[in-house]
């Protein structure tokens, strides 16, 4: 009887694919149209990993665990932390009205 090996393959790491300022920006932003808090945090944080999270934390002022944990996607990080890693990931924030197809203001 032959068995044949199963090959195991790596979990998809986006942060691999963000190799430049505008995927880092485009994924942040899909990520912000979803509304999810969870999915938007672990968003910037996958961001973070693929600038260097050491380089993040410099830049922040904050430890690399402290980073790690609160952007994680479970973690609940002030909106502090949250301002200082897009600055210095070299993003900002900017609010655009929400309407539906109606034309009507979102609740």
């Amino acid at each position: 009887m032959t068995s044949k090996a199963k090959k195991k393959s790596a979990p998809f790491d986006a942060a691999k694919y963000l190799d430049s300022d505008e995927a880092v920006a485009e994924y942040i932003s899909e990520a912000l149209l979803t509304g999810d808090i969870d999915t938007i945090t672990h968003a910037i944080g996958v961001a973070a990993r693929a600038r260097g999270m050491s380089e993040i934390a410099r830049q922040t002022g904050l430890s690399r665990e402290s980073l790690y944990k609160a952007l994680s996607g479970e973690g609940h990080p002030q909106f502090e932390t949250i301002a200082l890693v897009l600055q210095a990931l070299g993003l900002r924030l900017r609010a655009e009205p929400a309407s539906d197809t109606s034309g009507e203001r979102a609740a």
